[in-house]
């Protein structure tokens, strides 16, 4: 199945760890095979990694866009999915915990980032922390 990426000008993205970016136009990229692909918006660097939701996020999107060393990541996210899990009642927070980890033991770590996403939305909206913003607390 192909992947079509509408890319507005300018905008980057990362494609099996090559940052590309888009140029001054709109365009359009249709992916053929499978490929591991990351809009600007979903890349987060190691200086964002400032809660514990994105102590979660961190990691997986590191495990998407390498998968050969996936385990290299995967004892800091179950660490981390497995404190935020101590620190929230939220069942609906609590199943995307459990989806992302099912997601990564199943080695689909675009799912498992996509629910990751959601955590990180869901303790930004609870702990109203802009993105990027250091922030202490728990998780809800």
């Amino acid at each position: 199945m192909a992947l079509k990426l509408s890319l507005k000008p300018g905008e980057k993205f990362v494609l099996n760890g090559a940052v590309v970016q888009n140029g001054d136009r709109r365009g359009v990229l249709i992916l053929q095979n499978r490929a591991s692909v990351l809009r600007e918006k979903d890349i987060m660097q190691a200086d964002e990694v400032t809660t514990p939701a994105r102590r979660i996020y961190f990691p997986i999107m590191m495990m998407y866009l390498d998968e050969a060393s996936a385990s290299k990541f995967y004892d800091e996210m179950a660490l981390r999915i497995t404190e935020f899990m101590g620190a929230t009642k939220n069942p609906d927070v609590l199943a995307e915990c459990v989806a992302a980890s099912r997601y990564v033991l199943q080695r689909e770590y675009y799912k498992a980032l996509m629910a990751a996403r959601k955590i990180v939305d869901y303790e930004e909206k609870v702990l109203n922390v802009a993105s990027g913003v250091r922030s202490g607390g728990d998780a809800g």
